[in-house]
């Protein structure tokens, strides 16, 4: 496995070792030593998994504390422009974003760690998007950022100019508005 740093400090792209023959291909996707060993020491307590079509914007969702999550997400199938934006106050790259392109084929992963908003947007006909997170989903402590906010200005990737966006997620509040306590 070979973990990579990005210019935002504590968001790691993960890359498993892929062993390819005639019959196909084998993987670790997730192994706890190796991942300790990363510097990355989040117990993940539950697994998620979704479906989306080309052009869905899923996000931008995180939790309040007490229950922020950390996540390591990555695509079974298909491809996605993936997303976390640091809203860490005291960090030096509060309100920056990181993108990277996500695919069943590449096999890699990303390591959000607490702190952060998570979206995706759907480059291929159809993804399955999988993802690890250290605490348990609390609808009360669930917020988000609208995926268009112009302080952001993320290129979700998509030629699409009118994406996919579930009407709870057209109804967040803005970068600027949203409510993080990290």
């Amino acid at each position: 496995m070979k973990v990579t740093e990005t210019q935002i400090e504590d968001l790691l792209v993960v890359e498993p070792s892929v062993f390819q023959d005639e019959r196909g291909y084998f993987f670790e996707s997730f192994n706890v030593k190796s991942l300790i060993e990363s510097g990355i020491d989040s117990v993940f307590v539950q697994d998620n998994e979704s479906k989306s079509s080309s052009g869905v914007v899923r996000g931008l969702h995180y939790q309040i504390a007490p229950y922020a999550q950390a996540k390591l997400v990555r695509v079974i199938d298909g491809v996605v422009w993936d997303v976390a934006v640091d809203l860490r106050k005291g960090s030096a790259t509060f309100g920056k974003w990181f993108g990277i392109e996500l695919s069943g084929e590449n096999k890699k992963q990303l390591y959000i760690p607490r702190g952060f908003a998570h979206g995706f947007s759907v480059l291929s006909k159809t993804a399955i998007f999988a993802y690890k997170c250290d605490g348990y989903y609390q609808q009360n402590a669930e917020r988000g950022i609208i995926y268009n906010d112009p302080v952001l200005n993320i290129d979700w990737k998509i030629e699409n100019e009118n994406p996919t966006i579930s009407e709870k997620d057209r109804r967040l509040p803005s970068f600027k508005d949203a409510e993080f306590d990290f």
